[in-house]
Parts: structure tokens; sequence; C-alpha cells
């Protein structure tokens, strides 16, 4: 296993959109692996390929006493509204207000190749949503609530904080 680099907002490769993965075999596992350990070293809760330079269609996440490692994923239903605040590796320091679906259930391919579905409410459900807008290019700094803006952390609220990074 291993940390893989995570790129910045100052990276074009950011923006770009993730291709589908055809099957999901060794590799993609292997990069499944190695994208977990990047995401715990980081103190994420989630991390999409795009954000170590990948471009395909794969998140992983650990929330709550789950692990999910998902390409391919989609999103099947969003439901009620939650407003809270987000921060990403790919932005690291920063934080923003950000409404997102309450309750999701997405759908997408597990470490095996199996179909999997994930419901999701809270924290997981918008871990979700942020994951699959990474692989379309879109950051959370996209979508602030109108009239609100990044805050800066300082370490400390870094530190106190990590359950909103993604």
């Amino acid at each position: 296993m291993a940390v893989l680099n995570v790129i910045t907002l100052e990276n074009p490769n950011l923006r770009r959109r993730a291709t589908r993965v055809p099957k999901v075999d060794d590799a993609i596992r292997t990069l499944m692996d190695d994208m977990l350990d990047t995401m715990r070293a980081h103190h994420g809760v989630g991390l999409a390929a795009t954000q170590v330079d990948v471009h395909l269609r794969v998140i992983v996440m650990d929330v709550g006493d789950a692990v999910h490692q998902v390409a391919n994923p989609e999103m099947v239903r969003a439901e009620g509204e939650q407003i809270g605040y987000e921060g990403c590796l790919s932005v690291p320091g920063y934080i923003g207000k950000v409404a997102r679906a309450e309750r999701v259930v997405a759908k997408g391919l597990d470490r095996n190749g199996r179909a999997v579905r994930i419901k999701g409410n809270e924290l997981l459900a918008r871990c979700i949503q942020h994951e699959i807008d990474h692989l379309d290019g879109v950051l959370f700094t996209d979508k602030l609530v109108p009239g609100t803006t990044l805050m800066e952390l300082s370490p400390e609220e870094l530190e106190q904080n990590t359950d909103v990074y993604a």
C-alpha cells in the first residue's frame, strides 16, 4: 500500500471529468487501497481518484463504522437538505458552508466488481455527494451557500474539524 500525492486547487487536472472503470481488477483494487491509505494519512473521510490525479470513477470513504470503496458511483436518489461545513483535502486549510441532500442512495461496483447500493444520511450523504462531484470536476468551493465565503482554519481548528475533510 502507498500514500499517494493529493493534488490541490492550483492543479487544473482537479477539474477533469473522470472516465468509467471498464472492469474492477487488481489494479483498481490496489488504487482503492492506496486511496484509503492516502485519505487516512491526511485525516480525511473520503477521497476521489481525481484528487490523486487518476481520472477514473473511483471513490473511497470511511464514515462512522463503514468503509466504502466504489467504482463508477452514481446517485440514485437524493432527499431533503442539510447545510453544513465542508472541507477538502485538495483545498487544505479551508472550509465553507455547502447545501447538500440530507439522505442519498448511490450505486456502483464494490472492490470485487459486484453491484452495491449505499444509503447515507448526514455526513455519509454529504461525503458521497462531495466525492461524486470530484469525479465530475466540481469542487465544494463551487457550491458555497450564497453570501458565504471560505474560512481559513488555524492548525488547532483543523485538528478539531477532521470530519469535514473529504
